[in-house]
């Protein structure tokens, strides 16, 4: 068939895979000598479009390619040697989001335009499809983006948007260039400078929230989106097993392993099915406030990308402390909370002292099933102390004075968490959990993708009675949403160094 000069760079690519299954296919039934010949007729016309495609595909590319380098020269021009890199996450965000839009969206059709969608006698499924075939599209599009986040979007559409396309739909409606103009205004505080389009954008994705102000943080700069893609300076997320929620609980399922029997010859089986049960973790708010002068909100060139790396940030702080011991009430249920007083919690030998034994004796008593993908977790104090265990260079020597760290221990990582105990406290009865070895693809920490910014467009001073002047500040307003908690405590250890009542 004639190859689709509208077609898209990535439905030219899917389609090319597609060729590839069918030409594989037809490959097998050859070697079975049951290939006919309407199936060679077919073969020669798929190899024939595959060649056809493949041009088309890089065609596509050597154009963006020759329409990048005009715009960067122009730009340089223009702005007295300014370099801007479009789709970067270094520098002039601003700069790049406030002027015209990028080349490919005027080398690919609009994936935003959903009025081009028809509902018309379609099953919400297949409307949800499409919203996936979009927003996947856009992702490639997106200014604003570098490539690990595109991956790290991909990811998150294709692996946990439902079956109506919720976030596919949350992508769309907050990744639009006019949405991320409007944003990068308002930053500035100056909604009344938005155009008829940019007005339109923002009153289409708020209409996905039930949040009465505000912006929803564009989708490329969304803290879960970059959290994700760019990696996480809380070592927890790094190795918990990290889903997208996108409702107030998410429901799991998991199960024991089967229970295998040996069975006589032509006996009935026995009974050796898994036990299922579904987690459930319930997704709570977190919030922060981000202060700024006004002088700096208007030298700042780059406003919008700075507030959504002090986004990132705050985030992260409130959350490493919360996965590490979280109360579970109000907030995520923290791994030590989780583990504590259950089956998983091993007891030091000798109360008020932790010794190198108990080292070894949390890492045997795990089971060998998750001993393989197992992790250290324990507050920097803690390792300092492993490491003085052996000064005289024997076997349990970990590292020397002049060394860092070592990233192992006993084999398996050791990662850090700030929020863990950091010293064995001896006084009164009290429990001293100081150290966890386990499988963390059993904790799962759910995001629900959408952070909402409020503009405040000017600080009040309210410290001094009977005035309340402005402070020359302004700031925004920022909340979130996530869970956690361990859906299988059998597959950690806890070490508890109990103090002597």
């Amino acid at each position: 068939m004639p190859t689709d000069v509208s077609m898209t760079h990535t439905q030219a690519v899917h389609r090319l895979k597609d060729i590839q299954d069918e030409l594989t296919r037809l490959k097998a039934k050859s070697e079975n000598g049951s290939l006919t010949p309407e199936d060679e007729t077919y073969w020669d016309e798929l190899f024939s479009e595959s060649g056809d495609l493949d041009e088309h595909r890089k065609r596509l590319e050597r154009e963006a390619e020759a329409e990048r380098v005009k715009i960067r020269v122009e730009a340089a021009s223009s702005r007295s040697g300014l370099k801007i890199e479009r789709g970067s996450d270094k520098g002039e965000l601003d700069r790049d989001i406030l002027d015209p839009d990028s080349i490919e969206d005027r080398r690919f059709k609009n994936p935003w335009d959903l009025s081009e969608m028809r509902t018309f006698n379609r099953t919400p499924d297949e409307v949800g499809q499409e919203l996936r075939s979009r927003a996947l599209s856009a992702v490639e599009q997106m200014p604003g983006m570098n490539q690990r986040r595109r991956e790290g979007a991909t990811k998150i559409i294709e692996e946990f948007d439902d079956s109506k396309g919720t976030i596919s739909r949350l992508a769309l409606f907050t990744s639009t260039p006019a949405y991320l103009r409007a944003f990068a205004k308002s930053a500035r505080g100056l909604q009344h400078t938005l155009t008829a389009d940019e007005q339109d954008s923002y009153t289409r994705a708020m209409s996905l929230t039930d949040a009465a102000g505000g912006f929803l943080v564009p989708f490329q700069l969304d803290p879960g989106v970059i959290i994700t893609s760019d990696g996480s300076r809380n070592d927890i997320r790094q190795v918990a097993r990290q889903v997208v929620a996108t409702g107030d609980i998410w429901n799991g399922v998991s199960a024991g392993a089967t229970a295998f029997s040996w069975d006589a010859e032509a006996s009935t089986v026995s009974d050796d099915a898994s036990t299922f049960v579904q987690p459930t973790i319930t997704i709570h708010k977190g919030a922060g406030f981000i202060p700024i002068s006004i002088e700096a909100a208007m030298d700042e060139a780059n406003v919008a990308t700075e507030v959504g790396r002090l986004l990132v940030f705050g985030k992260e702080t409130l959350e490493a402390q919360a996965f590490a011991t979280g109360t579970g009430s109000g907030q995520p249920f923290g791994i030590v909370t989780a583990l504590a007083g259950s089956a998983s919690e091993i007891n030091a030998a000798a109360d008020d002292t932790f010794a190198i034994g108990d080292v070894y004796t949390l890492q045997g008593a795990l089971p060998a099933r998750y001993r393989a993908d197992a992790t250290w977790l324990a507050n920097n104090a803690i390792y300092n102390l492993i490491r003085r265990f052996d000064t005289q260079g024997g076997a349990g020597l970990w590292t020397t004075l002049g060394n860092d760290r070592p990233q192992q221990l006993l084999g398996r990582n050791a990662l850090e968490a700030e929020g863990m105990d950091s010293t064995v406290t001896v006084a009164g009865a009290v429990s001293n959990f100081i150290l966890i070895f386990g499988d963390f693809s059993n904790y799962v920490i759910a995001d629900r993708i959408g952070m909402t910014v409020e503009f405040i467009p000017h600080l009040f001073d309210a410290t001094i009675a009977g005035t309340a002047r402005p402070t020359g500040q302004r700031g925004w307003y920022a909340y979130f949403r996530v869970g956690a908690d361990s859906v299988n405590d059998a597959g950690f250890r806890l070490l508890d160094v109990p103090s002597a009542a």
